[in-house]
């Protein structure tokens, strides 16, 4: 069950491989096709290609597949960084969600209660699958969101990317998430059940190995799956969207760009805009994980179908409530986590020698 780096780094080299072969000198990478609908998508005239491929896109690159290794990398260590550092209040959120009679007394309220009540390593309940979930996750978030954005750019042309810089953030990170979730599912199923019951296992490995036992595979780990996308594409989504933009805007004000400002000042212009971006995504997305949250408690919804029971967690919480519990405490986590995330991507990528890839205005540069 429990996923590894090795196992993750071999599907997401696979997954490159379909699309290009690396040259001993690593010097071009030849992006894939773009099909019919999605140059429709992205561009209002595919007679727009790009220039002869020399590697670059946007004046910058060339991208080899060390660059999109790097960005996975980065996106790992990013995320179950910054998730595992939270989970506390990421315990508090959820336990706000599934018993909001019990944990009333508002966020800091929450911490003193279950401290006082099953002391302060409770806190730490399910850090060992977010830590672990989240690395996978962002490798391929991350990582997939640099590798589809680079290859779209490269294969509508710069001028197009540019004009269209906010779909094609829109439609790299849809598809990088989607991907993500597949692996992270079954780490988020036993993570709920560990706060939702700290007494149901002992750990990880034991609490995925009963839940299959119970439910069988499907019902174990992905009985969320629907939930998971409609919280985690539409977060992800207006995360990069949000912060691409946000970022825009706070290097106009400055009257500078990211070539041109130091890579202090660039960690500083990721962290501004992720809080932004972070806030946002976690209002959007808020109701799919309320939901996501109480259909992994045991005995939630009852015990029809996936669908029948969303919709009867749905009828039984009401829209408000859905929207609204344990919002505050979301919006400080993901505020922080993502204002954590893009300033710790940029900083990893820099350890190890790549630079990001940023969109650039072509005629900018004329």
């Amino acid at each position: 069950m429990v996923l590894g780096l090795s196992a993750a780094s071999t599907s997401y080299l696979s997954g490159f491989g379909a699309f290009s072969k690396m040259h001993k000198d690593t010097v071009a990478f030849k992006a894939p096709a773009v099909s019919h609908a999605a140059k429709l998508l992205l561009v209002p005239s595919v007679a727009e290609a790009a220039p002869a491929d020399d590697g670059k896109v946007m004046g910058q690159g060339p991208f080899s597949p060390n660059y999109f290794l790097a960005g996975a990398l980065s996106g790992g260590i990013c995320c179950s960084l910054t998730h595992g550092a939270l989970t506390p209040v990421d315990v508090v959120k959820t336990r706000m969600q599934l018993d909001p009679l019990k944990y009333n007394k508002g966020f800091i309220g929450g911490f003193k209660q279950i401290s006082e009540a099953e002391g302060a390593g409770a806190l730490l309940t399910g850090l060992m699958p977010t830590a672990q979930g989240y690395f996978i996750q962002g490798w391929f978030k991350f990582g997939g969101v640099e590798y589809f954005k680079i290859n779209i750019t490269k294969t509508i042309g710069d001028q197009s990317a540019w004009d269209n810089r906010q779909k094609i953030y829109l439609a790299s990170s849809a598809m990088a998430e989607f991907i993500a979730d597949i692996f992270l599912c079954p780490y988020e199923a036993c993570r709920i059940r560990l706060v939702s019951n700290p007494d149901y296992a002992p750990g990880m490995a034991a609490c995925a190995t009963k839940l299959m036992g119970e439910y069988g595979f499907v019902g174990a780990f992905y009985s969320g799956f629907i939930p998971i996308l409609f919280k985690q594409i539409p977060y992800t989504m207006a995360k990069f969207a949000v912060q691409g933009a946000t970022a825009e805007q706070i290097y106009s004000m400055l009257g500078t760009d990211s070539k041109s400002m130091s890579k202090g000042g660039n960690v500083g212009v990721s962290l501004s805009s992720g809080v932004v971006a972070g806030v946002v995504a976690a209002i959007i997305s808020h109701p799919a994980d309320s939901l996501l949250s109480k259909i992994n408690k045991a005995g939630a919804g009852g015990t029809g179908s996936m669908m029948s029971r969303l919709s009867n967690i749905a009828s039984e919480t009401g829209i408000v409530k859905l929207c609204t519990q344990g919002l505050f405490a979301r919006c400080i986590m993901i505020g922080t986590l993502t204002a954590g995330q893009f300033g710790v991507f940029d900083i990893v990528m820099a350890m190890v020698g790549a630079k990001k890839f940023h969109f650039h205005d072509p005629k900018a540069e004329h």
